[in-house]
């Protein structure tokens, strides 16, 4: 028998995947500093099987506006500089025929604010995924009220909680996009 407790937590943890799945994809938005996160989930073709680039090479960040990929398995070189070309990042990576280096340029002012406005809809489509698991959270409760588990008051009160929750996960995102949006506008 599902409680109002069961579907607040249910809901706590779905607007939490949110909130990480946010954090992941704004990791991948390129600032003026380089970052292993811009190309460790690249897909690289490895013997036939999409591989992630992390998990084919060491990536390290020697200075600020330098990625250096040391890859396991030299044979992969030709493949992980495509694959990050492909990736279309903004960066050229250079392969040295040990190495990758992919120096990070600069950011100039229409591309700074074309990655703010990325990062704006990302966060949008966060809020929209929380406000969908609030509206879920919210036909489930309304279910057990019209269903005799619950009382109108226990019903009012979850609501309640569960608006708490929402309006907690959407501060959490604003806030976090203006985070990202300094870190993008950052000279």
């Amino acid at each position: 028998m599902e409680t109002t407790d069961d579907i607040l937590l249910d809901a706590e943890e779905k607007m939490e995947k949110s909130m990480e799945f946010l954090h992941e994809q704004f990791a991948g938005i390129r600032t003026g500093k380089a970052s292993p996160a811009l190309v460790e989930n690249v897909q690289v073709p490895y013997y036939g099987t999409p591989t992630r680039l992390k998990e084919l090479a060491g990536i390290s960040t020697p200075e600020p506006r330098l990625i250096v990929i040391k890859p396991y398995d030299p044979s992969a070189l030709g493949e992980m500089e495509k694959a990050i070309l492909a990736a279309n990042l903004g960066v050229t990576p250079m392969n040295d025929g040990r190495l990758i280096r992919v120096p990070i340029p600069e950011l100039d002012e229409e591309r700074r604010g074309e990655l703010t406005k990325v990062a704006r809809r990302m966060t949008e489509e966060a809020r929209v995924a929380v406000r969908n698991v609030r509206r879920e959270a919210n036909d489930r409760i309304k279910a057990l009220e019209k269903g005799s588990t619950i009382t109108e008051d226990d019903r009012k009160e979850a609501l309640a909680e569960v608006q708490k929750l929402t309006d907690q996960h959407v501060t959490r995102f604003d806030e976090t996009l203006a985070k990202k949006e300094a870190e993008i506008m950052e000279v």
